[in-house]
């Protein structure tokens, strides 16, 4: 059984900072790829963010050279520095694992920017 905490939003000015982080628990974590995705009222849940076992980095368009996602293995936790935001930024952000053969989810975290 795996698990998924976020934490670590709020409500924040246009271009200030936040960071969201992912606490998980289960096996098999540390070989996965782990996401952060995002989901505003009205839309569709987009990728935001990938990390691999790794450490290596996929990111959307609308958020490169803004966000950063990182993980510690060691900690079962991953992190999603997020800065410069920006209004459009206002969503659900969730973070997400695969393990054959199914999705997992966390609950979610508001992150909600005024201009």
């Amino acid at each position: 059984q795996v698990q998924l905490v976020e934490s670590g939003g709020g409500l924040v000015q246009a271009g200030g900072s936040l960071r969201l982080s992912c606490a998980a628990s289960g096996s098999r974590l540390s070989a996965a790829v782990m996401d952060w995705y995002r989901q505003a009222p009205g839309k569709q849940r987009e990728l935001v963010a990938s990390i691999t076992s790794g450490g290596s980095t996929n990111y959307a368009d609308s958020v490169k050279g803004r966000f950063t996602i990182s993980r510690d293995n060691a900690k079962n936790t991953i992190y999603l520095q997020m800065n410069t935001l920006k209004p459009e930024d206002t969503a659900g952000y969730y973070c997400h694992v695969y393990l054959w053969p199914r999705d997992y989810w966390g609950q979610g975290t508001q992150v909600s920017v005024s201009s």
